[in-house]
């Protein structure tokens, strides 16, 4: 009993290590994203990351929920659409995934857009 409890430790780092995520391509993320601002939002004890951005011409808010979160630089940033959902009365949701420089993401929710 004793062996396998010490063989299950010892494989636990590899497992580990096994389940983290592959490396983001960046060749997926085609959208050009201009981050025009940045700024942590605290309410009812949750911060969110909230963004004022340019995409394609159109001026949109997006927001991210995270643990650990800060301000995300103004500059380009490449990202691509990972939901995109289009009601019969044209309203819509739609998620962005950012892509970092160190090859990390984060994914963005539309919460405004104006012209």
């Amino acid at each position: 009993m004793k062996r396998v409890l010490i063989a299950m430790l010892f494989m636990l780092p590899a497992l580990a290590c096994a389940e983290k995520k592959a490396a983001a391509n960046p060749a997926d993320y085609s959208i050009a994203v201009h981050v025009q601002s940045s700024q942590l939002n605290d309410e009812s004890s949750q911060v969110y990351q909230q963004l004022n951005v340019i995409i394609g011409g159109k001026h949109y808010e997006l927001e991210a929920f995270s643990n650990i979160l800060n301000v995300l630089p103004a500059g380009d940033y490449m990202a691509r659409i990972t939901k995109d959902q289009i009601d019969k009365d044209k309203e819509y949701l739609r998620v962005y995934e950012l892509l970092f420089a160190d090859g990390s993401t984060r994914k963005y929710k539309v919460i405004g857009e104006s012209e």
